[in-house]
């Protein structure tokens, strides 16, 4: 299964549509080919991960352009994906999380329980609040929706929580204390 498939798009449609040179279809094309290599397993794993990833940067609505080169960034590190095929990836994980977010959530975080292992689901979090944090404030809507998915992976609370503290300075609800 191609990560296309796993998403629920048709990979003739994945190509922007100001793509008009050769040159910029020839790349899509190489791109797509790429994509659909994988391995089905790695291309779910990719996919579900890109998917929650936007789903904790859209909680608020809006999904700014340093949570989306944090997803590219964390997609490029975390799943060795080549810079081109990360921005392809967390881009149609974002429209699909806009489109189909509240129907895919718990189906998605449900394939990830069942295939990642723990220290997977707790870098998984790590991840989360990095993306949240990449405007510098993780608000209390995006720590909620965290906490979700860390029950929903069936990650200890308290695990939840000391992954947290370690970005304790950009919570939003901590900012405002005095000192």
């Amino acid at each position: 299964m191609s990560i296309f498939r796993f998403l629920g798009i048709d990979p003739g449609a994945a190509a922007p549509a100001r793509a008009s040179s050769p040159e910029d279809v020839a790349s899509i094309r190489r791109i797509v080919q790429s994509l659909d290599a994988l391995e089905p397993a790695q291309a779910r794993q990719i996919a579900a991960f890109a998917f929650v990833l936007s789903r904790v940067a859209g909680t608020d609505l809006d999904i700014s352009e340093e949570e989306i080169r944090a997803m590219e960034k964390i997609v490029m590190d975390r799943m060795g994906l080549a810079e081109e095929l990360a921005v392809l990836v967390v881009d149609i994980a974002r429209r699909q999380n806009i489109l189909f977010g509240g129907t895919d959530n718990f189906l998605v975080t449900r394939e990830l329980k069942a295939s990642a292992s723990d220290e997977e689901k707790e870098a998984l979090l790590h991840c989360l609040f990095a993306v949240s944090a990449a405007d510098e404030s993780i608000s209390s809507a995006e720590e909620n929706t965290i906490a979700q998915i860390a029950s929903e992976l069936g990650v200890e609370h308290r695990t939840m929580l000391e992954i947290r503290a370690v970005y304790r300075d950009k919570r939003a609800v901590l900012k405002d204390l005095p000192h």
